[in-house]
């Protein structure tokens, strides 16, 4: 029994790193508390230091800085909003390529330009790290129960070798291919939710101008083909008008930008995509950026007259 014990115990030190985590906000924290609820020795660092002290809170170490956090770090993950934060946090004196130890493994789970992926994994490499562009789906509660979906760009060596952090936070892992290919595969995955949140509140639209009993319509849509993720999460809450942020309107407005910037770059159309890209820059531009991205259904049915009813 001692045997098994101590073997149990070798198998785990084995597949534990020391994590450093950049952004702690909606995403990160959870993601941060999952790996600490792992084994791994997670440090985080955010700028707001609320957040990093519900780290400590959680059995994490708080860092002052991006190099307090990395130096050391056999891992290290950003999540934060958009292209040019990823690049602040990485580059500069005070960056990651900068502090973070020769062959230590960089995960950017922030949703950003397959384009800029592709140059900061270069620069990563002359600084001796390892990149993987991993941006994940699942919102919020995917992120709180440790059941992300993460699509992954990067050498096939790298993906394994990060593989028992990620499996701390994810549940679908896939390598998708060279760097940029996951930032690719998640603004193909933006493309998809967005229009079907935006039809799905085209449908509640419709049902209740017909006086139907929503919730059993939903049910009942759900079980078929019709059905989808997003109708789980999302139907109830465009039912109860409530759009507390799980993924904010805001950041979906920049990943649609990023799919309409690509689609253009490489030639393609999305003519839905792009309607709904301006469906959602709408909505954020009357200042419901805040809300969750459920939150179109407020302008799908201002547009049909039927707000407040």
């Amino acid at each position: 029994m001692t045997t098994t014990a101590t073997s149990s115990a070798a198998a785990r030190q084995e597949t534990t790193a020391s994590v450093a985590v950049i952004g702690l906000g909606i995403m990160g924290l959870p993601m941060a508390r999952n790996l600490v609820g792992a084994g791994h020795r997670v440090t985080g660092f955010n700028r707001s230091p609320e957040k990093t002290a519900r780290l400590v809170e959680a059995g994490g170490a708080g860092a002052a800085s991006v190099a307090e956090a990395v130096r050391g770090a056999d891992v290290v993950i950003t999540m934060v909003p958009d292209s040019p934060d990823v690049e602040a946090v990485v580059t500069g004196e005070d960056g990651v390529f900068a502090n973070a130890a020769p062959g230590a493994l960089w995960i950017d789970a922030s949703t950003i330009r397959p384009d800029v992926a592709v140059r900061l994994a270069a620069q990563a490499r002359a600084a001796g790290v390892r990149p993987l562009d991993a941006p994940v789906s699942g919102g919020e509660q995917g992120a709180v129960d440790a059941a992300l979906s993460i699509m992954v760009g990067g050498e096939a060596d790298d993906v394994e070798a990060a593989r028992p952090v990620l499996e701390a936070v994810g549940r679908t892992i896939v390598h998708v291919g060279p760097s940029g290919s996951g930032q690719t595969v998640k603004a193909a995955n933006q493309l998809v939710v967005a229009g079907n949140i935006q039809l799905l509140a085209e449908a509640v639209v419709f049902l209740e101008a017909y006086g139907v009993d929503t919730s059993a319509a939903l049910t009942v849509l759900g079980g078929g083909l019709a059905g989808s993720k997003v109708l789980d999460q999302k139907g109830q809450k465009m039912l109860d008008r409530d759009f507390e942020p799980g993924f904010r309107l805001e950041l979906h407005h920049k990943d649609m930008g990023i799919v309409t910037s690509a689609a253009r770059e490489a030639g393609i159309s999305v003519p839905l995509g792009g309607l709904v890209a301006q469906l959602v820059a709408a909505t954020v531009a009357r200042g419901d950026g805040g809300l969750d991205h459920s939150g179109l259904f407020k302008l799908t049915e201002e547009l049909s007259g039927r707000s407040g009813r």
